[in-house]
């Protein structure tokens, strides 16, 4: 039987690589704004917007899969300096007291903003007027996967921490 953070990292590395792939469009969007604005002096109503939409996606769900890798931009001074033990405990210690508190908060709040967004039938205010409640559900889905992906290092820790003993 799978471990629970085995799970979460095999999801995580899944979705992290074909969510990757949204780059494409975005790349698309932007050149094609580019060829209508400059070549054909005729700007878009909606490829900023779209832009904005895509490369806020992109970043979202881009979370875990970075820390999944541990690329995300860390200061290790100190940590690099400890022995493995203390440098377990260390990061038990600030993904107990920093990361799951601040990322749930976040996880949880935008979860709430979305929910919100479909009461309302959220639309931008834009002359294109997007629907906006489907890209904030997706943002939320992009922080639980980071929330989780947090919490499956939490538990890779502890079980590390263990094994030492």
């Amino acid at each position: 039987m799978f471990k629970l953070e085995d799970r979460i990292d095999g999801f995580n590395e899944k979705f992290g690589f074909y969510a990757s792939y949204l780059v494409l469009p975005l790349i698309g969007v932007v050149v094609w704004e580019v060829i209508m604005r400059y070549g054909f002096n005729a700007p878009t109503s909606w490829a900023f917007e779209l832009t904005v939409f895509l490369y806020g996606l992109h970043y979202s769900f881009a979370l875990a899969f970075a820390h999944k890798h541990n690329t995300h931009v860390a200061i290790d001074v100190f940590e690099s300096r400890l022995a493995e033990r203390p440098r377990t405990i260390l990061r038990i210690t600030t993904n107990l007291v920093l990361f799951l508190p601040a990322i749930g908060m976040l996880t949880w709040h935008i979860g709430v903003m979305a929910v919100n967004s479909w009461q309302q039938w959220e639309h931008a205010s834009s002359s294109w007027a997007p629907a906006i409640y489907p890209y904030k559900t997706l943002m939320a889905i992009g922080f639980l996967l980071f929330f989780l992906q947090g919490l499956a290092k939490l538990l890779k820790d502890i079980r590390s921490l263990k094994k030492s003993d």
